[in-house]
């Protein structure tokens, strides 16, 4: 086994093919299968499986390749910190956002590296904080971004903003036939009475909320445990856009962050009213490996992404 074989491998992999692995790297497509055959007999295991459509890693497949990212990016590393000046923020980050703030941010951070960071290479996924745990802590991931994260000795944690969750309603809106009568099967949407809610009145609305998983959902149900509310899931739906899309077509409400709302596109269709009496908050935190050496890009990355989420805009509306 050697560095070669395992980029080899990972790219194959990533992409799904021998033929865009080979024109990626740039060598014959047989010499790519060559490399990737001997690193499957030296290790005893099938590691792909071929078919029509490409290749498919196997169990052993996915272990090694969870291996290989991590050792590739460390050996990336070393090299970044023995060939260059330790001061100088140069090499490739990977950098993961939660899709709640991912559209906002994406545009900003690439600026702000052309402008601050012009020899460093960026690279950003997107995940649930769940997933983006399991990034950082294996290495595929060099620093994120986690809504409400537990205690986890593998990851230092700072926090870095405060959200309030709110009730997200469909802004008023009259829809009515050629008769005057209401539209069938559309909800419409009330005037808020005031501009907050207080928790306890939460079970009167309609709710579409993520899965269990999601922190906002773990959340929500743990407050409400606590107050001893049952609260009125009509449907649970894991993306954010599908949520709000549900909510602006008057299908019922969802419990989110005013971000989650700006970076949505469709803020003016909906109003937002802060959760009280208790308030609900979420934090967001920036997430980094506890037992690696931050480089120096790594902390200029941090720098720059900290900044960048202090300076969101919540230009939602808000109900009156």
């Amino acid at each position: 086994m050697n560095l070669k074989q395992l980029d080899y491998f990972v790219q194959v992999a990533e992409l799904g093919s021998f033929s865009k692995a080979a024109v990626v790297l740039d060598i014959a497509q047989p010499a790519l299968s060559r490399q990737v055959r001997a690193l499957e007999i030296d290790l005893h295991e099938t590691l792909l499986i071929r078919n029509g459509r490409g290749v498919t890693l196997t169990e052993a497949g996915q272990r090694l390749f969870d291996h290989s990212v991590a050792i590739l990016q460390q050996v990336a590393q070393a090299r970044e910190d023995l060939g260059a000046a330790r001061d100088q923020p140069i090499g490739r980050i990977t950098i993961g956002l939660p899709p709640s703030v991912a559209r906002q941010l994406t545009v900003p951070l690439v600026e702000g590296f052309q402008a601050e960071l012009p020899k460093a290479r960026l690279a950003i996924v997107e995940g649930l904080s769940t997933h983006m745990i399991e990034w950082i802590t294996t290495g595929q991931v060099d620093l994120g971004l986690l809504y409400n994260p537990e205690a986890e000795p593998a990851l230092h944690i700072t926090p870095v903003l405060e959200e309030q969750l709110c009730l997200v309603e469909r802004a008023p809106v009259e829809q009515a036939d050629t008769s005057g009568a209401p539209v069938a099967g559309v909800a419409i949407s009330r005037r808020p009475t005031s501009s907050t809610l207080p928790l306890r009145q939460l079970p009167d609305y309609a709710l579409i909320v993520p899965e269990r998983r999601h922190v906002i959902r773990r959340l929500l149900d743990t407050q409400a445990a606590l107050a001893g509310l049952t609260l009125d899931i009509r449907w649970e739906v894991s993306s954010i856009p599908s949520i709000i899309d549900l909510v602006c077509a008057g299908h019922g409400h969802a419990v989110l962050t005013a971000n989650a709302v700006a970076a949505s596109g469709r803020a003016a269709e909906l109003v937002v009213r802060p959760l009280v009496e208790p308030s609900l908050t979420s934090v967001l935190c920036l997430a980094t490996p506890a037992h690696k050496r931050a480089s120096a890009l790594s902390r200029e990355a941090a720098v720059l992404l900290t900044r960048l989420v202090r300076g969101l805009p919540q230009d939602v509306r808000q109900a009156e």
